[in-house]
């Protein structure tokens, strides 16, 4: 399968909880810290729901 990159770009201040935890379970906690993930339906719903916070690029 394709392996993604999911960097945080934006701060997790101000935004809802449920922001916040979803990029907790993204595995990013620090500002532009990068992680790979398998893309998968699920892992695209996550990234979907926080895409003005990350930026994403095939690995």
């Amino acid at each position: 399968m394709a392996k993604l990159k999911v960097k945080k770009i934006r701060s997790a201040i101000n935004r809802t909880a449920r922001q916040k935890r979803t990029l907790e379970s993204l595995g990013l906690r620090k500002m532009n810290q990068v992680v790979e993930h398998e893309d998968n339906s699920v892992i695209q719903g996550m990234i979907a729901k926080v895409q003005h916070l990350v930026s994403v690029e095939e690995a």
